[in-house]
């Protein structure tokens, strides 16, 4: 059953290679899929997930047990690692599921890659949309403009630790030609039910001025 489908008495198995190819696509579309659906992503992170089983399977039959190429290889994706944006645990998680299934399908076992791509797809949309792992909140954006003689440094503190899992300030920024600080905080509430309460704190803290509440914004860069 987990056998490999290439056929290792002649140099190269083109047949063998067409339809691993094949299979690496299908598996890179179901990833992407499963991706999509536990989470948002940019167009140019789930097309790189999709393609990242065909370019590692070619890898993979490339090498074929040449450890010169294997090294050159390795080396190639070195470089390749510091052109990269930091992704959350998520998106890394994705990226190594890709790869992986690459590999498998490199080495023709595409029936074993497909049961675990099915069984790990299966896991992270389960694990994403029941509580199973305990339950946590949707990350969040959060803007508030605040006026220029006001210091920013925890002054929203004990808002965030009554309405909130975890915050972190983000970015700071001036508005108004400087008479205004922008933070963008990112937080993760505790109930989104709340969420009209504390924003209602929010803006009697910081004078009744801007405060906007949204998703975090997805890089279209980030891989």
């Amino acid at each position: 059953m987990f056998e490999s489908i290439i056929d290792t008495s002649v140099s190269f198995d083109f047949a063998g290679a067409m339809l691993c190819t094949l299979c690496s696509l299908v598996f890179g579309i179901i990833i992407a899929l499963a991706y999509k659906i536990q989470d948002r992503a940019s167009k140019n992170f789930l097309v790189s997930l999709t393609v990242m089983p065909v370019i590692v399977q070619i890898v993979i039959m490339l090498v074929n047990g040449n450890l010169g190429a294997g090294v050159a290889i390795m080396g190639a994706f070195s470089l390749i690692r510091y052109r990269s944006a930091p992704g959350s645990a998520k998106e890394i998680a994705a990226v190594f599921l890709s790869m992986a299934i690459g590999i498998t399908t490199g080495m023709g076992y595409v029936v074993f890659g497909g049961i675990m791509t099915v069984i790990v797809c299966t896991a992270l949309i389960v694990f994403s949309k029941t509580g199973i792992l305990g339950k946590g909140g949707s990350e969040k954006q959060l803007k508030v403009t605040i006026p220029e003689n006001l210091d920013y440094s925890g002054i929203f503190d004990d808002i965030f630790e009554k309405y909130t899992s975890s915050n972190s300030l983000e970015k700071v920024k001036t508005v108004n030609l400087g008479s205004m600080y922008e933070l963008v905080y990112r937080i993760t509430e505790k109930d989104e039910k709340q969420e009209k309460q504390m924003l209602d704190e929010i803006r009697c803290r910081n004078g009744n001025l801007t405060v906007i509440c949204g998703r975090v914004p997805v890089n279209s860069e980030t891989l």
